[in-house]
């Protein structure tokens, strides 16, 4: 049984928001979702996501449905022959605890695993553990201080300024406060980040 988070170093892409909370229980690290078949008509998330593939690498984990593999196999096309690396979950039968009825084909989806099916996943594909990680790391990552300090949240004018932040970085402007810092800890190191302050 995992008894702690590990840190991977690639950015892990999910279907959607149960995913996501779901694998950041058990792994720290950049996690994206495509909002189900939305990615295919968000120009600016298909970009951010080549951006990560290029950056970090991406590990696409969807479910074992007809639509995850659709999903996968449309993100495969769109995204080429990136850095990306692919993990699969098993067929398991059944129903999501917070669902009241199966799902069309009456499987588990990615929200449902335990941790030890996603980590094991996440091995299979190849995913790069960074162990001994902890979140007291001398590595600091960029932190919400950082973006006030920056005045990218916290004040009237955050959000413009958000927006102004990722045309330039060309990151999707809808990014929430805590969605750009996600994005920024994988793009630059806290240094990096404060010198485009200065």
């Amino acid at each position: 049984m995992v008894m702690y988070i590990r840190r991977v170093r690639e950015v892990i892409v999910v279907e959607g928001r149960y995913d996501k909370n779901t694998v950041a229980q058990v792994v720290d690290a950049a996690i994206i979702e495509t909002s189900g078949f939305g990615v295919f008509s968000d120009k600016e998330k298909l970009s951010l996501l080549r951006l990560l593939a290029a950056k970090r690498g991406l590990i696409i984990l969807t479910d074992s449905d007809r639509a995850g593999f659709f999903i996968r196999g449309r993100l495969k096309g769109a995204l080429g022959d990136l850095n990306i690396k692919h993990a699969y979950i098993p067929d398991v039968d059944g129903l999501e605890k917070r669902k009241s009825t199966p799902s069309k084909e009456g499987k588990i989806g990615v929200e449902g695993m335990s941790p030890d099916i996603i980590i094991n996943a996440l091995e299979r594909a190849g995913a790069t553990f960074e162990d001994g990680y902890s979140k007291t790391n001398p590595e600091q990552p960029i932190t919400k201080s950082d973006m006030y300090a920056a005045g990218l949240s916290g004040k009237k004018d955050s959000y413009s300024r958000r927006v102004s932040l990722a045309g330039q970085l060309g990151l999707p402007k809808r990014l929430s406060a805590n969605g750009l810092l996600d994005i920024l800890n994988v793009l630059y190191t806290r240094e990096e980040f404060i010198s485009l302050f200065e």
